[in-house]
């Protein structure tokens, strides 16, 4: 018997929206992932650094995962910056048993940290990746291993409630302009690779969470201010099935120069 539609929105607003733990989308919406299988490949280049800095950790969940399979050792240095207050503080207690110093730093701000004090640094999807700060923290020879958000991300379910963007907006997180800008703050690109992977919504409890949970998507994001929209929306995955949307990702591999 189907949900009301009542029922299904207070059910996506009752959920915490703090941290990166998406488990509570299971069965009611789906993502492909990338090929590269993020967490695991940084896992391994964790178990090569001596220093190592995650920037934008969230709520700590993926460093987490990769400093538990890190092997052959983890870095005998870990640590990571978070903006939002209820992520510092839920990855504090998430990863201080694992020996890593949390940072509160706004994510537009200059890294707290001195010159040259990483090996690796890691990110997975940093709101924009801050090249000429992520060039001056890592030592000659460190890398920069991250999966960045790519451009129109998601975009069939924001230009549903948002209605068409401009095409500079669509163009956004173009992975060849962050090549550009990532070389111009004198990092070299290793590797750079691309794809785009197939989300589904099933049912209005996941939008509703969703878009509460990632922010940006929809700025300003009520189930006030856009019930007609989540109602009509609701009506046709009742009628038609899951909304498909499709997000982007791009993983980089850069590397700053040794002397």
């Amino acid at each position: 018997m189907n949900r009301s539609f009542e029922d299904l929105v207070a059910a996506g607003v009752a959920v915490p929206t703090e941290g990166w733990d998406f488990s509570w989308f299971a069965g009611r919406a789906s993502e492909e992932r990338p090929s590269w299988g993020y967490a695991v490949s940084a896992a391994q280049r964790l178990g090569g650094a001596e220093a190592a800095l995650d920037i934008q950790t969230g709520g700590g969940e993926v460093l987490d995962f990769a400093l538990g399979r890190a092997e052959p050792a983890r870095p005998v240095l870990a640590a990571a910056t978070e903006g939002w207050p209820p992520n510092v503080a839920k990855a504090t207690a998430l990863l201080r048993p694992r020996g890593v110093v949390v940072v509160a730093a706004p994510d537009d701000a200059p890294l707290p940290f001195a010159d040259e004090a990483f090996d690796l640094v890691l990110s997975r999807h940093p709101v924009r990746p801050y090249w000429d700060e992520i060039a001056r923290v890592l030592l000659p020879g460190g890398t920069y291993f991250a999966q960045h958000v790519g451009p129109a991300s998601v975009f069939e379910l924001v230009e549903y409630f948002l209605g068409p963007l401009p095409a500079q907006v669509r163009a956004g997180r173009d992975p060849e302009g962050e090549r550009a800008d990532a070389e111009a703050a004198g990092l070299e690109i290793v590797g750079l690779r691309a794809e785009r992977l197939r989300m589904e919504f099933h049912d209005i409890a996941a939008v509703v969470h969703f878009l509460r949970k990632v922010v940006w998507m929809v700025p300003g994001f009520t189930v006030e201010a856009y019930e007609p929209q989540l109602r009509a929306l609701h009506e046709r995955i009742e009628r038609e099935g899951p909304f498909v949307a499709h997000s982007t990702r791009h993983l980089f591999d850069a590397r700053k120069p040794a002397r």
